[in-house]
């Protein structure tokens, strides 16, 4: 599920972040008073209108049920991909590189923090072993996850609560170092989610990338600076491209 932009064949396609939906994209792909690009914003599994996949997909298989999509659209396209649906952006480039024209990405935790980020506390380390072994009961192991998890595994439920735990766990330097299409990064400068720094990183580990820092933007590019994600897809685009 998700929403068309525009009257010609679709040239764009946006992925959304974690919990979000492809609402998220109305003002970068359709603002008021400017004319629509030709795009489609889609509902990732488990978000927004789309039904949760039956197992605990991780961003290759969402990219490949992405890549479905693409037969319907005027390739190579440029793809969008905020947070989460960067992941999966990230993993369809590499898969399908001469479906694609460009990436823009956008607060998207493409490199793993330097010591591997946020330690699992102690307390849950040990409960979880203790569920494992059947020592203590599901409902204590919940209890533990409610306060121990992020906000996002808080909220989470059934099989998209084992989404969240493989994508982060998940790495995506191989995948960067095969895409070969033009890569615009664009990152609010007080991303508390996903810092700037990765950004920094991640261009040099790509192959035709360039770094936009957007200042006092945070993590919800799409809704606080969908102008400037506008002007970097169409960009991309080119000209005749942009609708």
């Amino acid at each position: 599920m998700g929403e068309a932009f525009g009257t010609r064949t679709p040239t764009v396609l946006a992925l959304h972040g974690w919990a979000r939906s492809h609402r998220d994209f109305s003002a970068v792909l359709a603002p008021p008073g400017a004319e629509p690009l030709d795009a489609v914003a889609l509902d990732l599994p488990g978000f927004g209108a789309t039904p949760a996949p039956d197992e605990a997909w991780g961003s290759h298989e969402y990219a490949e049920l992405v890549a479905a999509v693409l037969s319907e659209m005027a390739t190579p396209v440029v793809v969008l991909g905020h947070s989460f649906g960067g992941r999966v952006a990230v993993e369809l480039a590499a898969a399908r590189p001469n479906d694609l024209a460009a990436l823009v990405l956008t607060g998207v935790p493409l490199i793993r923090p330097v010591g591997g980020g946020r330690r699992t506390p102690l307390p849950f380390r040990a409960g979880r072993l203790l569920h494992r072994a059947g020592l203590i009961p599901e409902s204590r192991m919940e209890a533990l996850r409610q306060r121990y998890g992020s906000t996002d595994y808080r909220a989470a439920e059934g099989v998209m609560r084992q989404v969240l735990v493989r994508a982060v766990n998940e790495s995506y330097e191989d995948a960067l170092a095969v895409i070969r299409c033009p890569v615009t990064l664009v990152w609010g400068d007080d991303d508390a989610v996903v810092p700037v720094d990765v950004a920094r990183i991640a261009v040099r580990e790509l192959d035709d990338a360039r770094l936009i820092v957007l200042p006092g933007a945070g993590h919800l590019t799409p809704l606080s600076a969908p102008v400037a994600l506008r002007d970097a897809v169409v960009e991309c685009l080119g000209p005749g491209r942009a609708g």
